[in-house]
């Protein structure tokens, strides 16, 4: 029977993310779960099973490492969570383990919840300092997210003949979209003169091109698309959804097929949710896309692998001003994880969330004008795993 069109989601709840010391990881779950819930219009009697996000509960604790705490926070029945871990796809993969969970009628209302807390550690504790801890010895001690997708965007400029002014489009815009998000962890637009003065992370990636470390947590609860249309409450139907592995974490630049310019996860993501939703032209297709964007160069990436643009000329969609808000097609009005923040298994969540609230008209400042088909995009474990949803309206 399938899933495409058969799974609704009737409620979103996304808490404000930032460097939120004032709440624990439990207090974020909450908050985002019971707006989720309250959105729906349903109890959390009523939630009969739960998929939690999280990717590194050791940053903070051990809180997020079961499900034990989402079901003690909500103070649910006996029920099924279960903890998904799939780098920063986490998010999304709860969402689709949710869907199919649904689909299967195993189950007639779920709750999908995504949750990270990444600031309240010293720096020797950080993400960062974790992978100089404890790489992989030989291959990959001393690696780091920005020195990686700095890599990329070396060999991009070389194969393609564009320089950093190329990066400045993505950063200038998605810091702009984040002005207009009262969730978003930066709310102030920069230049494209503050950009090309920001100091290097790691070369050609400056500051203004890497997204932060966040807290934050996102929640959505999902019905049967026939339990939705019922219940006489908007409502988005989850009309396509896959996710893939196609790499190791430790030896993905390492692979001889690789060029350095593209993710075969999110390729084979986009062709499984494309064919489930029947999409034939995307470009033409959606008309609103949250994808990822770790790094500025990452998302001139994912244009072109999510088939948006030919490779090569992903960067010509935001220096043409095809993917701000008013343009053809905006992509990351949420600011994206640069503005928005990246809390890493709750980004995935997020992204469906900001997707359906532009389906559904709710969007405020970030609105895009009759949007009916979203896309959201989520790659992980630097580039080995990526999930892809398209969403739409009934």
């Amino acid at each position: 029977m399938g899933l495409a069109n058969r799974v609704a989601i009737i409620g979103t709840g996304t808490i404000k993310f930032g460097e939120n010391f004032h709440q624990s990881y439990s207090d974020m779950v909450y908050e985002a779960a019971t707006a989720a819930m309250a959105d729906a219009g349903v109890e959390p009697g009523e939630i009969q099973a739960g998929w939690l996000g999280t990717y590194e509960p050791l940053l903070y604790g051990y809180e997020g490492n079961a499900g034990t705490f989402v079901g003690d926070t909500l103070n649910l029945p006996p029920i099924p969570i279960t903890r998904v871990a799939a780098y920063c796809a986490s998010g999304m993969e709860a969402v689709r383990n949710a869907a199919l969970a649904v689909a299967s009628g195993e189950y007639d209302v779920v709750l999908a919840i995504g949750a990270e807390k990444m600031r309240e550690v010293p720096s020797r504790g950080s993400l960062v300092a974790q992978a100089v801890e404890r790489g992989h010895p030989v291959l990959c001690k001393g690696r780091t997210a920005p020195g990686m997708f700095a890599l990329l965007a070396t060999r991009y400029f070389q194969e393609y003949g564009i320089d950093e002014s190329a990066l400045a489009h993505v950063a200038v815009k998605n810091h702009y979209h984040g002005s207009l998000n009262p969730r978003a962890h930066f709310q102030k637009p920069i230049t494209a003169e503050q950009h090309a003065r920001a100091p290097k992370v790691a070369e050609p990636l400056g500051l203004f091109d890497c997204c932060p470390t966040t807290d934050g947590a996102a929640a959505c609860v999902l019905t049967r698309a026939e339990v939705a249309a019922r219940r006489g409450r908007p409502y988005a139907l989850v009309r396509g959804i896959a996710f893939s592995v196609a790499a190791g974490y430790w030896n993905t630049q390492f692979d001889p097929s690789w060029n350095f310019t593209s993710f075969k996860a999110t390729r084979e993501a986009a062709r499984a949710a494309y064919r489930m939703a029947g999409i034939a032209e995307p470009a033409k297709e959606i008309d609103v896309a949250e994808c990822h964007d770790c790094f500025t160069i990452t998302e001139i990436i994912n244009y072109e692998d999510l088939g948006l643009a030919a490779p090569g000329h992903g960067h010509e969609l935001a220096a043409a001003g095809v993917t701000r808000l008013g343009g053809e097609l905006p992509v990351n009005t949420s600011g994206g994880l640069k503005s928005c923040g990246h809390p890493v298994g709750a980004s995935g969540v997020r992204m469906i969330n900001d997707v359906v609230d532009q389906l559904l008209g709710r969007a405020g400042r970030m609105q895009v004008k009759d949007a009916r088909t979203g896309l959201a995009h989520t790659l992980g474990g630097p580039g080995a795993v990526a999930c892809v949803a398209v969403l739409g309206q009934p």
